[in-house]
This record gives structure tokens, sequence and C-alpha cells, in this order.
């Protein structure tokens, strides 16, 4: 395959969910790829589209990447890839026994114990003795968003986004994390989203569930740089003007 297309599959792998399904036009933006390269991908079985907004299936994905079934998280797209892949090869997700025991807390790590532990000082620290304001795991007692505040919010900020299509896919934990971000910067991200597709006449909005779900990344404060526009050079600033001139030196070079 051509460096281009190798880079694009490159990252489309780092950009994939734990079953191997990656949003590919985002990708594309990011490393300057074209459409053309995942062409290439596609026409040599290495992925396949699963529809109009570059949704796209690493085949090899599993063969490639191994993940805990109790830490696997399914992919949003999971009954579409079923569907167009019907013979795909996935991971069973399963919950793992410490989700099941609440009286095990774990650590930001990954590790677990018996109880939650505090953030402790190098130096002065007690093992036998909590925090009460610095806790690994969330206190109860923290307040919370209500669901009607963060419905709300979903709904103020669905308005802003111009393909309003595929509301419904849109989950409860997803609606939280938009909430968490904020109004100000998703409405950036919707704004810098849009003056993206103005350049390209033929280029159409992602769906509404595509682009809440995880189409917005790409368009955050943190990840997001503006394109810097090339200025078109005028006239001709070629320092052999005299067309005998080129030809004489092409023949003192020895090509003539």
């Amino acid at each position: 395959m051509p460096a281009t297309s190798q880079n694009l599959y490159f990252h489309l792998g780092m950009h994939a969910d734990d079953d191997g399904v990656v949003e590919a036009y985002p990708v594309m933006c990011s490393i300057g790829a074209s459409e053309d390269d995942l062409r290439v991908i596609i026409s040599k079985g290495f992925a396949t589209l699963l529809n109009s907004d570059m949704v796209t299936f690493l085949n090899d994905w599993l063969e490639n990447n191994n993940i805990r079934a109790d830490r696997k998280v399914d992919s949003i797209y999971k009954e579409l890839l079923l569907e167009i892949v019907p013979d795909a090869m996935l991971k069973e997700s399963k919950p793992s026994y410490y989700s099941r025991v609440k009286s095990i807390c774990q650590t930001n790590d990954g590790q677990v114990s018996g109880k939650c532990l505090a953030n402790v000082r190098i130096g002065k620290y007690r093992l036998d003795k909590e925090s009460k304001d610095n806790k690994l795991c969330a206190s109860d007692a923290a307040p919370k968003a209500s669901k009607a505040d963060i419905d709300e919010f979903f709904e103020k900020i669905w308005k802003l986004y111009p393909n309003k299509k595929g509301k419904g896919q849109i989950s409860a934990s997803k609606k939280k994390a938009l909430f968490e971000i904020g109004y100000d910067e998703l409405s950036r991200a919707i704004k810098r989203y849009t003056n993206d597709l103005s350049k390209d006449e033929w280029r159409k909005p992602q769906n509404g569930s595509t682009f809440f779900n995880s189409g917005y990344v790409d368009y955050l404060d943190a990840n997001y740089t503006e394109p810097v526009t090339e200025c078109e050079e005028e006239g001709d600033r070629s320092i052999y003007q005299d067309s005998d001139e080129y030809e004489k030196l092409w023949k003192e070079l020895g090509y003539k």
C-alpha cells in the first residue's frame, strides 16, 4: 500500500474502539489523509465501510488487539457492525467480579482494594486513617447533576446541531459526559465542525448520533488546531524567464 494509506491505517487502529470500529473521517482530517487512502485500505481487505458517515470496521482488529473481557466496552456501532458484517469476530464483554462486589473499591490505576484508601503525602501518613475530603472513590454525598438538568442541557446543545438524526441513540451516560464538557465548549466544537463542512460543498454533516457520540472530540478546545490559510503566490517566480537561457542550461547539464 502507499505510505499515506499505511499511515491512515495506523491512525485508524489508534482511534478504534474495543470492537475495532472507528469514525474514519475525523481521523482523516486530523492527519491530512484523502478518501483515496481509505479506498485503498478497503480494497485491500483491511477494512470495511459501514455507512456513508465513513464509520469503518478494521477487519483484523481482534487478531492484532487483545483486551480482557471484563474491561471491554462494546462499540456504540455494534448493531450496525453485525448488520453489515454478520460474521465479524467480536469478543464478548462480561462484568468483572469486582463490579459485582460493592464493598471493593477500584483505584485510579485499575487495582482493587478492600476499601477506598485516601491520597496521602510522602513523609506524613497513616495507613489506618482515611482522609475525609480526599478519597479516590467519590463520596455518596458529593453533589450530582440531576437527570432533569442533564436532559435540559442536551436539548439545548442538540438544537445547535444541523443534522438532527439519531437522537435516541445518545445514551444517558453520554449525555452526562457532554454535560460535564459544558455548553460553551460544545457550541464551539459544533461551530468548528460546520465551518470545516462549508469548505467543501459536497460534504454533509454527520448524523447527530455520530457527532455527539464521538465526532465532537476532534473539535474540542484541547484537540482542535485552526487550519492555516496558504496564500497563493502571484506571478511567475522562475529565475529562467528566457526559454533560450533555460535550453542552454539544460544542454550544459548534459540532458540534451
